[in-house]
């Protein structure tokens, strides 16, 4: 029994516990060289996304592309290149991927799986309607420059009515653990960037400053 236990245990790739009853998402943050209206140089820009306000989900709230990692994507790269593509209306070809970012967890059940790539800045971009209202730009030195502003979330658990508060010490005056969760806005001109594009966007500007 015990050699059969250690043979499971020493042979099997380590997980995140209760993945699967995650959403998968992935997205790209897209770098493109333009001109600087200011300086005349070329530099890289970072493009976003602001959403159709016909969407279900977060319409009129800015994004990366990216969305739900389908069961024809052979990996969440596959993903965020095919969505990217459809999104923009553009070619799967004239993305060259950088690198991959942390994959981010949230609370409400969420995983993202963040890359970094650059876009031909020679390619016109088509935006689908029907998911984006229009992408704009901002240069890559501006958050370089600037950092954003934070605000803490509470995250706490809420039992159910039907909970078996009876199956547990103190029952419904039980202490349940509280978190934070962190929440990030940059504001740049009339946009607001915040929530997990935020975060996304932070973490990849803390790798490229360290």
């Amino acid at each position: 029994m015990m050699k059969s236990i250690k043979n499971k245990l020493s042979n099997r790739k380590i997980g995140i516990l209760d993945s699967r009853s995650f959403v998968q998402h992935a997205v790209l943050l897209p770098l493109i060289m333009r001109q600087n209206k200011s300086s005349l140089l070329n530099e890289p820009y970072l493009l976003f996304e602001v959403r159709s306000c016909h969407l279900k989900n977060q319409p009129g709230e800015i994004c990366f592309p990216g969305g739900r990692i389908e069961k024809a994507d052979t990996c969440p790269l596959d993903a965020a290149l095919r969505e990217t593509a459809e999104e923009l209306g553009i070619s799967e070809k004239s993305i060259e991927i950088l690198g991959a970012l942390d994959v981010l967890y949230t609370p409400h059940q969420l995983q993202v799986h963040p890359f970094v790539g650059t876009i031909n800045a020679e390619i016109a971009l088509s935006p689908n309607k029907s998911e984006v209202e229009k992408v704009f730009f901002v240069p890559l030195s501006f958050f370089l420059n600037n950092k954003p502003t934070s605000a803490d979330v509470t995250v706490k658990m809420e039992p159910k009515d039907d909970f078996p508060f009876h199956l547990i010490p103190q029952g419904k005056d039980y202490k349940w653990r509280q978190g934070k969760y962190p929440v990030y806005f940059y504001q740049y001109n009339e946009y607001i960037i915040w929530g997990i594009t935020a975060r996304i966007l932070k973490h990849f500007i803390d790798l490229i400053v360290s």
